[in-house]
């Protein structure tokens, strides 16, 4: 890895090199992790203490790997490389910040209340077709995944795409100060995470600290028909770049057909960023939803200003692959299966309900509680009962202290949706059978803390 000797890592982290006269001094590392499974020969292994184990445990094990040193925040009993800090977590986060300046890969950064992991996914859809992408997996979009996924890339990278998730004030700004993005994606300002950031001003105001720490000539993708994101009228002097299905922007989209839950097909109108050229490129997108016709607009948006050519970024975004937990499809032989349990909002909610109510089977919604809303958490889960007033769906099950809320609003609009609900997850795995029939299209969504995946996994059993 570039510019990451032994000696370099030490200054970069501030911490003191013990054991290390033996080391080439030109020699750099081939890796680091957090996991010592994961170790290979002349990686470095950071000692995280975690909940479950303490990495300065595994000392022995990582040099029987072949690792090159180690970072410890106390002092070890071994006779091999390996630097002392204060935080080895803060260690992580400097050596990326300082790995990060070292690499010339085009490095994107992702955030939004609601749809990251989706337009990250379509953004390194659209690009994979004319580079090298790296981008973040599974859910590294902490203090901790983010550092890890730049320790991710290699010089064989053109492009990075991260994934920024956050949940108070200042934590972006931390993100930010270690990814530098030359590319800023904000997808939405929704309903999240308002135990610490109060309200959708508070959201904006934490999400746009993304801003803060951009490279000086960023550039900077935002949603138009977000009224949070469309009053920022600049960003370090520029225009920000919008895209929008229902207001004049840099992207539009037209002829928005809905191919049920099978995808979305639509037409994205914008001008080509390398010549002046006016497009409009159709697509077909392999996943369901309106809002997933956003999201291949951001990455339409990215792709342009990276220089992709419309067929490749078609090309792209035609072979989307749906990841596990968000809105993946999943049939059984028995019933079709909307895995969205990954994570749950108000927004994301409503939007998942529009995309199980295109199913032309049955439709079974399964709800579970959504966390860290604040005081008005009990009224946003009514409002996504009320929703139901809205939609065709045969059946609701709701599971937890919350979703009562959700539950009462059902019955109380009116609608003909059968409805049941279970205070306990072990509940509704006890009944889960009676509850469902053949052929069903099930939509399963949930608060991650929920463990809905359990549920996921009885319907797939």
């Amino acid at each position: 890895m570039k510019n990451l000797t032994l000696k370099q890592i030490a200054a970069a982290v501030n911490g003191t090199l013990y054991h290390g006269e033996t080391c080439d001094d030109c020699k750099e590392i081939a890796g680091a992790v957090i996991d010592s499974r994961k170790v290979e020969k002349d990686y470095l292994f950071i000692a995280v203490k975690g909940e479950r184990a303490d990495g300065h445990d595994f000392a022995n094990d990582i040099f029987d790997k072949g690792a090159m040193a180690m970072i410890a925040e106390r002092e070890m009993d071994i006779e091999k490389p390996y630097i002392l800090v204060k935080s080895t977590l803060q260690a992580l986060k400097d050596l990326a910040a300082f790995y990060r300046e070292q690499i010339t890969a085009k490095v994107i950064g992702i955030s939004g209340s609601v749809g990251k992991t989706s337009t990250k996914e379509m953004i390194a859809a659209a690009l994979s077709p004319k580079y090298q992408v790296l981008k973040t997996e599974g859910n590294f979009n902490n203090e901790i995944g983010v550092p890890l996924t730049l320790l991710r890339i290699r010089d064989y990278h053109e492009v990075a795409v991260i994934e920024m998730g956050i949940s108070d004030f200042e934590e972006m700004h931390r993100l930010s100060y270690m990814v530098k993005p030359d590319i800023c994606v904000l997808t939405n300002i929704g309903l999240c995470h308002l135990e610490n950031l109060g309200s959708r001003d508070g959201v904006l105001k934490a999400k746009t600290e993304m801003f803060d720490y951009a490279s000086e000539d960023c550039l900077v993708v935002l949603n138009g028909d977000d009224d949070k994101l469309a009053g920022i009228d600049e960003v370090h002097g520029k225009k920000p770049i919008f895209y929008s299905m229902e207001h004049p922007a840099d992207l539009t989209a037209e002829e928005v057909r809905t191919r049920g839950i099978c995808g979305m097909s639509c037409s994205v109108i914008y001008t080509d960023y390398q010549t002046g050229t006016h497009r409009k490129l159709p697509l077909n997108i392999p996943v369901g939803g309106k809002h997933n016709v956003y999201n291949a607009m951001a990455a339409i948006a990215v792709g342009n200003l990276l220089g992709v050519s419309p067929q490749e970024m078609e090309q792209g975004i035609a072979s989307l692959q749906s990841v596990g937990g968000r809105l993946h499809m999943i049939e059984t032989g028995s019933y079709t299966i909307i895995d969205d349990c990954y994570n749950a909002n108000p927004v994301s909610v409503k939007a998942s309900l529009d995309v199980l109510d295109s199913a032309d089977t049955r439709k079974v919604a399964i709800l579970g509680d959504m966390f860290e809303l604040g005081t008005e958490e009990k009224e946003l889960h009514r409002m996504v009962g009320d929703y139901f007033k809205e939609k065709h769906i045969d059946a609701a099950i709701l599971v937890g202290t919350l979703s009562e809320n959700t539950y009462l609003a059902i019955k109380d609009s009116g609608v003909s949706t059968e409805t049941y609900y279970y205070e306990t997850l072990e509940d509704v795995l006890d009944y889960l059978d009676i509850m469902i029939k053949q052929g069903d299209t099930i939509l399963v969504k949930a608060s991650h803390s929920m463990h809905f995946e359990k549920i996921v996994e009885k319907l797939k059993s």
